[in-house]
């Protein structure tokens, strides 16, 4: 019987800006620290922030439960947070370890430029996501989120309104330069800036070329990843066998199917590990 091929995509798995901040909370930890949190899951996978709730780094839902600390370190999510959040911490006086994406760090810098300049903040992405929470947070004027076609030509500015567009980092690459055409034809003074991450792009590529070729795809990630999401879309659309994991036992809960060829992709937020083990068992099961 001919063994099945199978592809692993070489941008599956942490990115640089999840492994820097995953390392900066372990830091704390063999560092000793007492009271240490999160500002919000320091990564959208619950294994590893169970992992470091094992270790004592408990993660802070929301602002008040943040103003109620007296003691600790408390360490900034990759997504990132509201302006408003660093003031609380430093007037609790607080330490603070800003384990912020600087990908996403950046976007905070042009919104707070532009808005201070004037300019309506249009941010492509998820209204929800916590990075684009955190992106709303230094808007200092209107800022409105837009992430689909509707709702992109439902904006209604005045001719020549000052706009300036960003994307939240793990968006659709193409779906944004569509909404941005949409855009494009409206008679607005824009500033249009891809904020896309660079790794987000190339790992989108890579899936959709793996998923073109294989003929039963896997996409491993949180569930509330959203890079993952986006994954697994994009290799819906090429390959209809595709199946979204958080783990190894949701491939066994799966009606797996293959014939020939298995492609396998990870969000930016899914450990080697993890990744490994589902290419270890699809070798041997499969």
């Amino acid at each position: 019987m001919e063994e099945r091929k199978i592809l692993v995509a070489r941008t599956a798995g942490f990115c640089f800006g999840v492994k820097r901040a995953v390392e900066k909370v372990y830091e704390q930890v063999n560092m000793g620290k007492q009271n240490i949190y999160t500002y919000g899951p320091i990564i959208h996978n619950e294994e590893v922030v169970t992992d470091l709730e094992k270790k004592g780094v408990r993660v802070l839902k929301n602002e008040q439960e943040l103003k109620d600390l007296m003691e600790g370190t408390v360490v900034i999510r990759s997504h990132g947070i509201p302006k408003e959040i660093y003031e609380v911490i430093e007037e609790k006086g607080l330490e603070c370890v800003d384990a912020t994406c600087p990908f996403v760090r950046k976007i905070h810098k042009i919104v707070e430029r532009e808005s201070k300049a004037g300019r309506h903040i249009i941010i492509v992405g998820n209204d929800t996501h916590p990075e684009v929470e955190g992106i709303k947070g230094w808007c200092e004027g209107p800022v409105t989120v837009i992430s689909s076609h509707e709702e992109a030509e439902n904006l209604a500015f005045s001719e020549g309104e000052k706009l300036c567009v960003v994307s939240q980092t793990t968006f659709n690459y193409n779906k944004f330069q569509e909404l941005v055409e949409i855009l494009e034809k409206k008679r607005y003074d824009k500033v249009v800036l891809n904020t896309i991450c660079s790794a987000t792009e190339e790992r989108q590529l890579e899936a959709r070329q793996i998923a073109c070729e294989a003929d039963t795809m896997i996409v491993i990630g949180g569930r509330h990843s959203s890079n993952t999401q986006k994954l697994y879309e994009i290799c819906r659309k090429e390959c209809e066998n595709t199946y979204y994991i958080q783990t190894l036992v949701d491939l066994d809960t799966k009606p797996f199917q293959c014939i020939g060829c298995v492609g396998i992709t990870a969000g930016a937020s899914t450990p080697n590990n993890i990744i490994e083990e589902v290419q270890k068992h699809v070798r041997i099961k499969f």
